[in-house]
Formats: structure tokens, sequence, C-alpha cells
């Protein structure tokens, strides 16, 4: 199977928590490439725009530009997808249903932290992405999480989502069932 190479983005100054990135170019296939683990890739560094109160300036549109001065465009295909909440910074939103797809920061972003999303809710049903994940508890009291067709354990929720989604061949494409254990 081939596969997206990994990369990451951070912020290189705060980026305000509701900014909005986008729109996203191409197909929209987040988390296809998700996985358990953490690649090493190509990094890049970003800074918001985001000027002092006091200096109403220029803004560049409310846009966040790269190193380079490149817009979101250039880059906003190597975020990774978030492998979970607690690593989310960004979620992609659509104002309709079948529009496009913009990132929106969930919280203010700190200097040196990764941006990572992950769908909306609303956007995760238009795409019949699960929005929910279960744990179970394997032997060692470790949190897992188990595809309901063919019984994969994955570490994370949205890897979990994302196999249902995109790679198991046992769902048939057949929506999400939510299963409580």
């Amino acid at each position: 199977s081939s596969r997206a190479p990994a990369g990451s983005v951070s912020a290189e100054s705060c980026i305000p928590a509701g900014l909005r990135l986008g729109p996203v170019p191409g197909s929209f296939k987040l988390g296809k490439y998700l996985s358990d683990r953490r690649e090493p890739g190509p990094k890049k560094k970003v800074f918001s725009d985001a000027v002092p109160p006091l200096f109403q300036v220029r803004m560049v549109r409310g846009e966040l530009v790269d190193e380079a001065g490149s817009s979101a465009l250039e880059w906003i295909g190597l975020i990774r997808a978030a492998r979970n909440s607690q690593e989310q910074t960004l979620e992609a939103v659509a104002d309709l249903p079948g529009g496009q797809i913009f990132y929106r920061a969930l919280r203010d972003v700190q200097p040196g932290e990764e941006l990572t999303v992950w769908y909306s809710n609303p956007l995760a049903q238009w795409f019949d992405i699960p929005v929910t994940a279960t744990p179970t508890h394997d032997e060692k009291g470790e949190e897992r999480y188990i595809c309901w067709y063919c019984w994969r354990t994955f570490k994370y929720p949205n890897s979990l989502k994302a196999h249902v989604h995109f790679h198991c061949a046992l769902s048939h494409g057949r929506p999400f069932l939510h299963h409580d254990h």
C-alpha cells in the first residue's frame, strides 16, 4: 500500500482559538494514512500574522503563513491527523454539507506545539466516519480499541475510526454501527 509521507506542522507563535485555515485543497481523505505510530517526516513551522490589539494594521486576511510566506494551501496537507482528542489542536469543518472544508483551531495553540486535526462531529457524520469509539482494556489494563468487524486492535480511537472507514475489508462500506460492550 502506498503511503503519503508523514509530515508535521508546528506553531511558531500563538495561533488563536477559532482561527480558520483553508479551504483544504484536493480530495479530502483525512486519516487515510493514520496509524498508531508516529513516523518521522518533514517538519514545517508556521506562525500567525496576528497583530497586538493596539495596532490593528494589516492581518494579511487573518491568514497563517509559513516561514517562506506561503499560504496554508501550500502546506495544509502536511498537518497530521490527530490520534485522539488529547493531541488534537484543529478540527475539520464545513459551512454546509458537501461544501469546502476548513480547519479551525479548537483552542489557542502555543508556540512549538504541533498542529493535528480530526473531523468535527457533523463532518464525520457527513463522511460516514465513526464519531465515537468505546475502549476496552487489555490484560495489562491499557485502553485498546477493537474493530467490531475484523477484531483488529488499535491503541488510539481515531486509528480505529480511520481503519473502519478506509481500510477494513470486512466493513464493506457499511455505515458505522455503535456497539456498547
